[in-house]
């Protein structure tokens, strides 16, 4: 069974060349997931930083829930990621190397309905990996109509 994607940063694989990927939980309160689960999350500003020995997410967007009342959550408030002790120790060794950062790219639920964040090593891109990324795109759109047309 596939795990239902409900947000994307589409400008983080643009960005960014994806050197691992990782699954996290995150720590949530009620409100919170049920805006995540109605799509009103961004995660365009986000980004991932260690305190101490734990990984948390900084300036993830999650709006006010519409229906909560005087309990709502911040919008922008850090929220601790939740992963096993092995993963952060491998990320937090892999992060201390010159230009690997580690950067949040999806945000979905899992079979047991648990929101989870997809969270990725990266290196950014030079200028010319870019070009080349918006070249392969294009022509993938080029091949994907000419197929349309014959069929």
């Amino acid at each position: 069974m596939s795990k239902p994607v409900l947000i994307v940063n589409k400008k983080a694989k643009f960005e960014y060349e994806f050197l691992a990927e990782f699954e996290a939980g995150v720590m949530l309160v009620g409100t919170e997931v049920k805006s995540i689960r109605g799509g009103y999350a961004n995660l365009t500003d986000a980004f991932c930083f260690f305190v101490g020995n734990e990984l948390f997410i900084k300036s993830l967007y999650i709006a006010e829930y519409k229906y909560g009342n005087q309990n709502n959550h911040e919008e922008r408030r850090d929220r601790k990621l939740l992963l096993r002790r092995t993963e952060l120790n491998k990320i937090l060794k892999k992060v201390e190397q010159k230009g690997v950062t580690v950067v949040p790219y999806k945000i979905f639920e899992s079979e047991r309905g648990h929101i989870k964040i997809g969270i990725a090593l990266a290196r950014g891109k030079k200028s010319f990996d870019k070009r080349n990324s918006i070249k392969e795109r294009e022509n993938k759109r080029e091949l994907d109509r000419l197929n349309k047309i014959q069929i």
